[in-house]
């Protein structure tokens, strides 16, 4: 296997070589051109296996599938509803993507989605010609009541959320608030006071200030130990 030439969050600007080997595969913001994959974005090496990948420092969300997403009815059309997920071009939620029959015909589709609703959802396709469709039929997808949203560099999203999820747990287990991470960089949260919530708004805003820093999970931890809104539990 070929020598890497950029090591695990390494910075990196486009252009840059990573590997001269096809034995790795180019992963998001990468390519290959011959032998070599090139960094495609300024942004930080992310190494998995054998694909490589750069975590964009800036950037706006492209929606691909499979990626769970925080998103805003815009309007009710007569087979589903559009909704702004913060891309380039909005995504349509069909009538084939939520649970259980619904005739447009017979039933008012705003009592189910209604303009300005905030969901949850799963892209479940995104076509060659930007058409994006969602569903709502992973466990986990809901219409959310109450909370709080908040915008974030989705470039920034792996870092605000840690390894298999270590750096937003930790945040839900100290504050007590419940949160929730699109993909696309928007984020719902609701804590039990409004103070718990700014407290957890100026956190996530910490981590994404300082997304390229090491021992960012330690500088967390005792931001949150510090406040001491929540000890965690035992």
């Amino acid at each position: 296997m070929g020598e890497l030439l950029k090591k695990e969050r390494d910075f990196t600007i486009p252009g840059d070589k990573l590997v001269e080997s096809m034995e790795y595969l180019p992963g998001r913001n990468c390519f290959r051109d011959g032998d070599g994959i090139y960094a495609k974005k300024l942004g930080l090496v992310h190494i998995s296996g054998r694909v490589l990948s750069v975590i964009a420092l800036n950037g706006i969300y492209m929606p691909q599938r499979d990626d769970m997403i925080i998103g805003e009815v815009t309007d009710i059309q007569s087979n589903g509803w559009v909704v702004d997920i913060g891309a380039p071009y909005q995504a349509y939620l069909p009538l084939s993507g939520v649970r259980g029959y619904l005739d447009p015909a017979k039933n008012d589709m705003s009592k189910v989605y209604d303009v300005g609703d905030m969901i949850y959802g799963k892209i479940k396709m995104v076509s060659s010609t930007q058409s994006v469709h969602i569903s709502m039929f992973d466990r986990m997808c809901r219409k959310f009541s109450g909370g709080r949203i908040l915008n974030v560099n989705p470039a920034k999203v792996p870092r605000i959320i840690g390894k298999s999820g270590s750096m937003i747990d930790m945040i839900k287990r100290k504050t007590g608030c419940r949160i929730i991470v699109g993909q696309n960089g928007i984020v719902w949260l609701e804590g039990e006071t409004h103070e718990t919530e700014n407290f957890v708004i100026d956190v996530i805003e910490t981590i994404q200030k300082k997304s390229h820093i090491e021992g960012l999970t330690n500088e967390i931890e005792k931001m949150l130990d510090k406040r001491g809104v929540k000890n965690e539990k035992e």
